[in-house]
């Protein structure tokens, strides 16, 4: 979802032309594409909380074994990983003015290979090392483990490290790559254009 939310937040903003509008405020890039997507993250928040609370009351689902302290935790590093791979996907569509190829790559790659599917030792060699180049891989282990066995944060360490890792890389990089795009957009004077 982050990956999507912060590159069609840039995209609508542009097409609706408003983003030139954003941009010439005092407001700052990082507050811009927070509060552009503000509202996804807080409906699909929402709509999180309903899955859980319908399987919880009326599917039997139990959650007693789950911490939910550490699956918090976890939730923040994947949302700030995979936003910081928005930011970069916005960043591809504010200098070539289409749809980002990160999306389409990142999405794909991780579906196939990160383990929603099927478990990750079923895969051939060559194709673990990419899933365990992902963040979503780690994401996805992690929760499962917090959630479904309640897993401790010695016992998440492995899982925990890498996926922290991905956030304190990929945000400030991310925040410097839109800034760049969006100087780049400036100078050629396609702000607008779409």
């Amino acid at each position: 979802f982050s990956l999507n939310s912060f590159s069609g937040a840039v995209r609508n903003a542009q097409v609706m032309g408003t983003l030139e509008a954003l941009l010439i405020t005092q407001t700052g890039i990082p507050a811009i594409i927070l509060l552009s997507s503000l509202y996804d993250f807080l409906l699909t928040t929402l709509r999180v909380l309903l899955y859980l609370t319908v399987g919880t009351l009326l599917l039997d689902m139990s959650l007693g074994g789950a911490n939910v302290t550490m699956a918090l935790a976890i939730l923040v590093l994947t949302v700030v990983t995979f936003s910081s791979l928005g930011i970069l996907s916005a960043s591809f569509i504010m200098v070539l003015k289409k749809g980002s190829p990160v999306n389409w790559i990142f999405n794909s790659i991780s579906w196939l290979l990160g383990g929603v599917f099927y478990p990750l030792d079923v895969l051939p060699e060559w194709a673990q090392r990419i899933a365990h180049i992902l963040p979503f891989t780690y994401a996805l282990e992690a929760m499962r483990l917090a959630v479904l066995k309640g897993y401790t944060a010695a016992e998440l360490v492995p899982t925990l490290l890498p996926l922290a890792a991905f956030a304190v890389i990929l945000l400030p990089v991310s925040l410097i790559a839109f800034s760049r795009a969006v100087r780049y957009a400036k100078a050629q004077g396609s702000l607008t254009q779409f």
